[in-house]
C-alpha cells in the first residue's frame, strides 16, 4: 500500500470516508477496497483518512466507469490519465478506445443472448408439441 499523503492545506476542502460513502452512497469498505487498487490516495489526521477534492473526483470517476462495466484496472489507467498534465486529446482518445471494445463486447454479449433465447424458444415449442400429440 503506498505511503498516505500529508494532510491537504486547511484552505483545501476535505472529504472522511464516512462522507464519501454517504454522497456516493457506496460503502467505506468499497472506498478502502478503491484505495487498495491505487485509484485514491487519502492523507491522514491521525488515524483518520481525509479525502481531498482530487480524490472525490477520483471516486466519481472509478463509479462512472464501473457503472459502464469497465475492468478496474481499465478504469485506473483512465482516472489516471485524467491527473496528467498534458492534453485532454489523449485521455479522449483512449477513453473512446475503451468504449468501443467495452461495447463491443456487450454486443458479442447480446448476441450470444438472442441465440440462446432462439434455443431456448426451440426446445420450448418442440416440448409443447409433444405434450399436445400425447
Amino acid at each position: 500500500m503506498p505511503s498516505a499523503k500529508p494532510v491537504p492545506a486547511a484552505t483545501e476542502a476535505t472529504f472522511t470516508i464516512t462522507e464519501l460513502a454517504a454522497e456516493f452512497d457506496i460503502t467505506p469498505r468499497a472506498i478502502r477496497f478503491y484505495e487498495e487498487a491505487g485509484l485514491l490516495e487519502p492523507g491522514r489526521k491521525g488515524r483518520n483518512r481525509v479525502y481531498t477534492p482530487r480524490d472525490r473526483t477520483r471516486l466519481k470517476l472509478t463509479l462512472r466507469g464501473k457503472r459502464l462495466g469497465l475492468p478496474l484496472q481499465e478504469i485506473k489507467e483512465l482516472v489516471d490519465m485524467y491527473d496528467s498534465q498534458s492534453s485532454a486529446a489523449p485521455q479522449l482518445r483512449a477513453f473512446l478506445a475503451t468504449l468501443a471494445r467495452h461495447r463491443q463486447q456487450l454486443e458479442q454479449q447480446r448476441d450470444d443472448i438472442e441465440v440462446t433465447l432462439a434455443e431456448i424458444r426451440q426446445h420450448e415449442k418442440r416440448c409443447r408439441a409433444l405434450l399436445g400429440s400425447t
